[in-house]
């Protein structure tokens, strides 16, 4: 298959760009580096399967040759305020990717006949009063609320795909990847896992707000890069949510990250600061994964955070 990947030097882009090259796909990568990293594609410049197009999806997109399939996946991802990568601090180019970036993509998806698939997100869910979260929850969700320009532009995508679907008969996709992580992960995102990473090691407490019983479910990008590759190999249009099951709370994802760091300085307790809406709990119903894919993650907590921990250990020791 000729892949267009929008969104090809961000976190999960570029392990998806590597995955599909090495399943013997040609790749056209597409990206404004508006939060992609270039040096997440460094290792694929002068790939024979491999070609780039900088551009931002939010303007008409034009790619030479035939496409068979179409990956979207360009957006800013990160609710941290404090990071530049951050929704919050690119409101407007948040809202471009997800509604016009969308139909821009499926504009080409239609013109080529091509399998389109949508990035979607649990953030879709927002606040969830569903626990865990299936795929036909409607969520609970602030329309108006700092985080509405992610959670609605998610939505307002998937709305326009299965619109796509139903009226032109395009060929759909819907993943809803829920909390993932992994090497290439940007040192800046603000999220927990680099947060907590770099603090330990630095050798500092790491700092957990609240009680730190607030629960997330963290997946391997090797693992879900998998689930979305089977998902596109599918025959299956409806939204499928992938991500891990295993729900911990934050204390305890600190706490084993301490530990596998050999930091002994603990952590921090910070009153409130809980993010306005951030959901408290977060856990993926992964039934229909299950049946539809037959996947499942299988990289442990342990194995993938030691990866983790090892590219972020060379980052900081190149910065």
């Amino acid at each position: 298959m000729r892949i267009l990947i929008t969104g090809a030097a961000g976190f999960l882009g570029s392990h998806l760009c590597e995955r599909l090259l090495s399943d013997g796909n040609e790749v056209v990568g597409m990206d404004n580096f508006i939060t992609g990293n270039p040096q997440n594609l460094a290792h694929l410049a002068g790939h024979p399967k491999f070609q780039f197009i900088r551009h931002d999806v939010s303007e008409f997109i034009f790619v030479p040759g035939k496409v068979d399939a179409v990956l979207h996946f360009a957006s800013p991802a990160s609710p941290n305020a404090n990071s530049p990568l951050g929704y919050v601090n690119l409101p407007i180019q948040t809202m471009k990717a997800g509604a016009l970036g969308t139909h821009n993509t499926l504009g080409v998806a239609r013109a080529n006949q091509a399998r389109f698939l949508l990035a979607s997100t649990s953030e879709i869910y927002g606040d969830p009063l569903e626990h865990p979260q299936t795929e036909a929850y409607w969520g609970h969700v602030d329309p108006i609320g700092p985080r509405s320009v992610y959670d609605e532009a998610k939505r307002f995508a998937e709305a326009l795909t299965m619109a796509y679907h139903r009226f032109h008969g395009i060929d759909t996709r819907v993943v809803r990847i829920f909390n993932t992580y992994g090497p290439r992960m940007h040192v800046d995102d603000g999220r927990v896992v680099p947060n907590f990473i770099q603090q330990a090691l630095r050798g500092e407490p790491l700092t957990v707000y609240g009680d730190g019983l607030q629960t997330r479910s963290f997946c391997f990008v090797d693992d879900l890069v998998e689930g979305i590759v089977r998902l596109l190999h599918s025959s299956e249009h409806y939204p499928v949510n992938i991500g891990n099951p295993v729900e911990t709370t934050i204390l305890e994802f600190a706490e084993t990250i301490n530990r596998l760091v050999g930091n002994p300085a603990g952590v921090q307790f910070k009153p409130g600061q809980r993010g306005e809406s951030d959901p408290q709990r977060r856990r993926p119903d992964i039934s229909r994964a299950r049946e539809v894919l037959g996947w499942e993650p299988r990289v442990s907590l342990e194995e993938g955070l030691g990866k983790t921990i090892a590219y972020f250990r060379q980052k900081l020791s190149l910065s």
